[in-house]
């Protein structure tokens, strides 16, 4: 009897010890999705971006269509997708640095350049080649501009 007892004991402290691991390993849900939007800026960046080097053939409905899911994409209410403490020292499947809460009016001034650039990418994505390589440099600059003040670089 006193065997099984100590059994069941270490079994549920077992159970109870996954559990706590597996609630570590869990990403933010704020985290993943914040990075699931920018997977969808690169995935149509990356569209534009291989137009406007001429590694694929230009589009102007496909890059119309890719500068019009980007405006769309800086529409969107991110506010609750950064709370305070979702930064890479506290969340390990993040590279934001702390300093984005810190300079928040900053990273607003960045926010606001980057959806202009797009607004203008939107103008002239599906206009010709040319245009659509004008516009790239604007979107490329406000996007670099935050990542490179306010993401840590890759390990």
């Amino acid at each position: 009897m006193r065997n099984a007892f100590k059994l069941a004991c270490c079994g549920f402290a077992a159970t109870l010890l996954a559990g706590t691991v597996l609630a570590q390993d869990k990403p933010n849900p704020a985290v993943s999705t914040r990075q699931n939007i920018m997977q969808l800026y690169a995935f149509n960046l990356g569209q534009l971006g291989a137009m406007a080097k001429e590694q694929v053939a230009y589009d102007a409905d496909a890059a119309s269509k890719a500068a019009g899911n980007l405006a769309l994409l800086v529409q969107l209410d991110q506010s609750a997708l950064w709370p305070q403490g979702t930064d890479n020292s506290a969340e390990p499947n993040t590279r934001a640095l702390p300093d984005i809460w810190t300079n928040f009016d900053d990273v607003v001034v960045k926010g606001n350049a980057l959806s202009d650039a797009v607004t203008a990418m939107q103008a002239a994505a599906g206009t010709d080649l040319a245009s659509l390589q004008g516009a790239m440099g604007g979107v490329g600059g406000a996007c670099g501009a935050c990542h490179k003040a306010y993401r840590a670089p890759e390990n």
